[in-house]
C-alpha cells in the first residue's frame, strides 16, 4: 500500500476509511519490493507442501499477483477491507475476500494460515497491536509472517532531517503533503526503524528471522543507484523487510 505517482490528491476525508475507499488514493506496491519479499517466501516455503498464504492488505493485488509466480503451488489469497480496493484486486487474483484487523475480524479459523504476507500496511494502522495480534491468531505455530513498511531512517531522512525537512514517508495531514518531498498523500499514520520494527514484532509474539533492505520506487532515478547500495545495509535502506515466524 505505498506509492504509484499521481498528481491527483485524494478528496478531503470524512474519516479515515473514506480517505481509503477513495479511489484516487494509491494502494499499488512497488514491484522491486514485491520482488524481493516474495523471494524471502519462497526460500521459507522451499521445502514444505501446498500452503495457504493470505496478503493481508492487498489493495489493488499487485503485489499478490507479482508475488503468485514465485510461489507456484501455493494458495494465496487476497484481504482488505476495502471494497474499491477488492474489486481490483480480483481482476488480477483469483481469490480476494473482504476481513479486518481487529479481534475476529479476518474471515479465517486460529491456526488455519501457513504464511501471511504483510506489505505496507502496518503504518496505516490506527492499532498496530491488535493487527499483530489478529495476524498471530490466524497463523499456525511456527508460521511465517513477511512484513514490510518504509523505513522512517532511510539514509535521504536522515539528511532531511539534519535540514530541518520533514522525512519522505511521514505525513501530517490527509488533504496535503506539508514539509517534505513528494506531491502524495498515501496515509500514513506511524513509521519504523529497524530497531523498532524488531522489538515491535518480537513483543507481539513472533521470533525475528532475517531483515532486509529493499529500494523505494519513488526515488528519483539519479539517485536509484545509491538508494540500491543502502539495501545492503537494512537500516539505512528505503524499506525495511523483515521475515518472522510465530513463536
Amino acid at each position: 500500500m505505498t506509492t504509484a505517482q499521481t498528481d491527483r490528491a485524494p478528496a478531503r476525508p470524512r474519516e479515515l476509511r473514506d480517505f481509503y475507499e477513495n479511489p484516487a488514493v494509491p494502494v499499488a506496491s512497488g514491484t522491486p519490493r514485491s520482488l524481493r519479499q516474495a523471494r524471502m517466501l519462497a526460500t521459507a516455503l522451499r521445502t514444505r507442501p501446498a500452503q495457504t498464504i493470505l496478503d493481508i492488505g492487498c489493495g489493488d493485488g499487485t503485489a499478490a499477483a507479482t508475488a503468485a509466480p514465485l510461489l507456484p503451488g501455493h494458495h494465496l489469497v487476497g484481504v482488505d477491507w476495502s471494497q474499491d480496493a477488492l474489486r481490483r484486486a480480483r481482476t488480477r487474483i483469483p481469490y480476494a475476500v473482504r476481513g479486518e484487523l481487529t479481534g475476529g475480524g479476518l474471515p479465517f479459523g486460529t491456526g488455519s494460515v501457513d504464511a501471511v504476507l504483510f506489505s505496507e500496511v502496518v503504518e496505516h494502522l490506527v492499532d498496530p497491536d491488535a493487527a499483530m495480534d489478529e495476524i498471530r491468531r490466524v497463523l499456525r505455530p511456527g508460521g511465517h509472517l513477511m512484513l514490510s513498511t518504509p523505513n522512517l531512517a532511510a539514509w535521504y531522512n536522515r539528511a532531511l532531517l539534519l535540514a530541518g525537512v520533514q522525512p519522505v514517508f511521514s505525513e501530517v495531514s490527509l488533504r496535503a503533503i506539508h514539509g517534505r518531498p513528494g506531491r502524495e498523500v498515501v496515509g500514513h499514520l506511524r513509521l519504523y526503524t529497524a530497531r523498532a520494527l524488531r522489538e515491535f514484532v518480537a513483543a507481539a509474539g513472533f521470533t525475528v528471522v532475517r531483515l532486509e533492505g529493499a529500494p523505494f520506487h519513488g526515488v528519483p532515478r539519479p539517485l536509484r543507484p545509491l538508494d540500491r547500495l543502502a539495501c545492503r545495509r537494512p537500516s539505512l535502506a528505503s524499506i525495511l523487510l523483515l521475515h518472522a515466524r510465530k513463536t
